[in-house]
């Protein structure tokens, strides 16, 4: 049942990815203005900016532009990049590698912390504990990622002088795993520190409604032991709304890499989508625009077969 759950899911996922690649390409050709500009710099003459338009095919009709691209992308090209001519692909894959590295460990983070303080809140609730962890929710929701970045920098940087402000690792240290490791602790603080606080507000506020519940009380008087009773009864049914949330978290992960690998001049996804953006970059946007998407249907499908892990009475049909 589970398998036939996940064909159709993934069915879906083609068809999805279709109709968001539709939607982007239409979006970027619509948009005023194009890559001519950027590519040859200064004032253009409009037989100068037909020539270079004609040169990248954008003179064709958006049809026929968005035929010729799906095929291509079928067979897995993805156009070349209208600013340095290389691979697309190339390109996104040798991104993402940092992505998924700021990505992962600042989720790796965030659930690290959050889940033990939110049971910490919920079973001491209204306590020193309680409030020390809504402390921590609160510090986590008020202050935006940039922010946090340029304020983790000037503490940990500039005034202890402790960790790297910038950049994957050391020039002639690439391979360096201990300094690549402390080039990515600010960033993924900075980013994990934002999921944290929900996460952790979920945990308590599900665990404490799961503590209510007769078959705790049940367990209980039975005479269980009460860290028994929470982390392997009550706190197993109240992770399905974390792991909504967790899955809901991985695309606003991937989507706030991009203001944290600005911020910390991190050579990730992100970077290559804001200056496909300035530079007007189609082909790179849309590789870019797709891979996130496919993070977003890949994250719901992850989160659905985690909700049969975590409670079996879930049936698929």
């Amino acid at each position: 049942m589970l398998a036939r759950h996940i064909v159709k899911r993934f069915a879906y996922a083609g068809l999805m990815l279709f109709g968001v690649s539709l939607i982007l390409f239409a979006i970027m050709r619509l948009a005023p203005g194009g890559p001519e500009a950027v590519l040859v710099g200064g004032e253009l003459s409009p037989e100068i900016a037909a020539q270079v338009r004609a040169r990248l095919g954008l003179d064709r009709p958006l049809l026929v532009q968005y035929s010729s691209w799906v095929l291509a992308a079928a067979r897995g090209d993805f156009g070349r990049s209208f600013k340095t001519g290389d691979p697309v692909a190339t390109l996104v894959l040798d991104r993402l590698g940092p992505t998924l590295t700021l990505t992962g460990g600042a989720l790796l983070l965030a659930l690290l912390v959050a889940v033990p303080l939110g049971v910490l809140a919920a079973i001491r609730r209204n306590t020193m504990w309680d409030a020390l962890a809504s402390s921590v929710s609160l510090f986590g929701i008020s202050f935006p990622s940039f922010w946090l970045g340029i304020m983790l920098i000037l503490l940990f940087s500039e005034v202890l002088g402790l960790l790297p402000p910038s950049g994957l690792s050391e020039y002639g240290r690439e391979a360096d795993l201990g300094a690549r490791l402390r080039h990515a602790v600010l960033p993924v603080l900075t980013l994990g520190l934002i999921q944290m606080a929900s996460f952790m507000r979920f945990t308590r506020s599900s665990l404490l409604e799961a503590l209510q519940q007769d078959y705790v009380r049940t367990a209980r008087a039975k005479g269980l032991p009460d860290v028994r009773v929470i982390w392997r009864h009550a706190l197993r049914n109240a992770l399905i709304p974390v792991v909504t949330v967790i899955g809901l978290s991985l695309p606003v992960l991937v989507g706030g890499a991009v203001l944290t690998e600005t911020v910390f001049a991190w050579p990730g996804i992100g970077r290559l989508a804001v200056g496909a953006v300035f530079e007007r970059d189609y082909p790179v946007l849309m590789g870019v625009n797709l891979m996130i998407a496919a993070v977003v249907i890949v994250a719901n499908l992850l989160t659905d077969i985690a909700y049969c892990l975590i409670d079996p009475r879930i049936a698929y049909r």
